[in-house]
């Protein structure tokens, strides 16, 4: 592990015409499920060539964060419990501000972002703290660093109110107010389209169900208890075995008897591969039983009527798969494994809402806990062509917390076409299997 120093903690203000709400911003009852699993974090590397000097790139980044406060002002607010009512809101006035660290670290940025295997204890500090388990609590921080060959920028923020849709808007319009240019999209922070489905009595009780101790937020001990332990590795499918994969997928499902409804689309390919791997480093062929996959599904297009296209907060809903250990294990285990994860997204698209409450299906799968994979990311979320803050495109990008044995997070890779697939496992001997049989299966 690398040593990190804070150099320098200051806020950045909102300015003074920034669009401040109203009123707080009550939490949704699916945003409030999120009080419990509160830290969504990721880290950008940016390497040496074309950086402007660390002073330069620190204040450049304060100012152009100010700008987009303009329109993203709730983030510069803090959730607090309205006791009053029993609701969590997000609370924003014209004196509040977004943590802003600058540090320095003794890592070699190239390595740090070339590495499949990941420095993960140095990685975590290259993100800024923040203290969620009690309320008030900031919703976002932010924290560059200096490294040895280039700069990190990672972001701390409140998953209950930011999703990793919301998160790419906000890192977009921040680069693009960097560059001196104009938001390519303008934030929606208006609830109301949620509450027609799931009103504020349903939040009431989401709270009284999973934060009974409010305004004490503990994170989850099943969260928590093993994170230190995981191996992280990433990996990239790029375009061309992206193809031969979809390829096989259809190839395998004729053959077998079992045709998919549609061809695979690249996230069904993505998770389909990503599960066969992970049930074939942990299980056996002739186990008996099944393995499971979670994954997070965005609702915004799903209800009816649709959400606002530019809508930020965290709006999903889980999706769970199940097959037989067997089923993976066997010649037709890819056509199985994305025909189960097809499933899975039809049915989210006849009942958009008939699994929100995800809190639930997680303590009921727990006794499943090492044959459970989960899913988080998308490909659709493109890091390496939204996050140009002025001096070139990413070296890459990392999502920080990875709190589950089999957590697999995906998003767009950097050639554009293909899929970067980050992987944590509790057990080097797993990775080495994962990885092993991917090697195999996208031949």
């Amino acid at each position: 592990m690398s040593a990190v120093s804070i150099v320098d903690v200051s806020y950045v203000a909102l300015p003074a015409t920034a669009a401040l709400p109203p009123e707080p911003i009550k939490l949704t009852a699916i945003e409030s499920l999120w009080l419990t699993i509160p830290v969504l974090q990721h880290v950008l590397f940016y390497e040496a060539a074309g950086l402007p000097p660390f002073d330069s790139v620190v204040q450049s980044l304060r100012s152009s964060l100010g700008l987009t406060l303009q329109s993203f002002a709730p983030l510069a607010g803090k959730l607090v419990y309205l006791e009053d009512t029993g609701d969590v809101a997000i609370a924003c006035s014209a004196s509040d501000g977004v943590k802003f660290v600058a540090a320095e670290c003794d890592a070699d940025a190239r390595r740090l972002a070339g590495d499949e295997l990941h420095d993960l204890k140095t990685i975590e500090r290259l993100v800024p703290e923040l203290d969620l388990t009690r309320l008030p609590a900031s919703v976002l921080a932010v924290q560059v660093t200096r490294l040895e060959g280039g700069l990190a920028v990672g972001f701390t923020v409140h998953h209950g109110v930011v999703d990793g849709k919301s998160f790419w808007m906000l890192v977009e319009a921040w680069a693009a107010a960097c560059r001196g240019e104009a938001p390519a999209a303008t934030p929606c922070f208006d609830r109301s389209a949620i509450k027609l489905h799931l009103d504020e009595e349903m939040a009431r009780s989401v709270l009284r169900k999973y934060t009974p101790k409010l305004p004490e937020v503990p994170e989850l001990d099943l969260i928590v208890e093993e994170r230190e332990r995981f191996t992280r590795r990433t990996f990239t499918v790029d375009a061309q075995q992206l193809e031969r994969l979809k390829q096989r997928i259809v190839r395998e499902g004729e053959a077998h008897g079992t045709p998919l409804r549609r061809p695979p689309s690249t996230f069904v390919a993505v998770v389909a591969v990503a599960w066969t791997c992970f049930a074939r480093c942990m299980t056996a062929a002739a186990d008996d039983g099944e393995v499971f996959l979670m994954f997070l599904a965005d609702l915004r297009e799903r209800l009816n009527p649709p959400v606002d296209a530019g809508y930020f907060g965290t709006c999903l809903t889980v999706c769970v798969a199940r097959l037989p250990a067997r089923d993976l294990h066997g010649d037709g285990a890819l056509a199985a494994a994305a025909s189960a994860t097809q499933e899975e997204i039809r049915r989210v698209a006849e009942d958009p809402l008939g699994r929100w409450d995800f809190m639930t299906l997680a303590g009921s799968m727990a006794q499943h806990r090492d044959k459970f994979m989960n899913v988080s990311g998308s490909p659709g979320f493109r890091p390496y062509d939204v996050a140009d803050f002025g001096w070139g495109k990413p070296r890459r990008t990392e999502p920080i917390r990875m709190n589950h044995d089999g957590q697999v997070a995906l998003v767009r890779g950097k050639d554009g076409h293909g899929v970067q697939v980050s992987v944590s496992l509790l057990r080097s001997a797993h990775m080495d299997t994962f990885k092993s049989q991917l090697i195999e299966l996208l031949e």
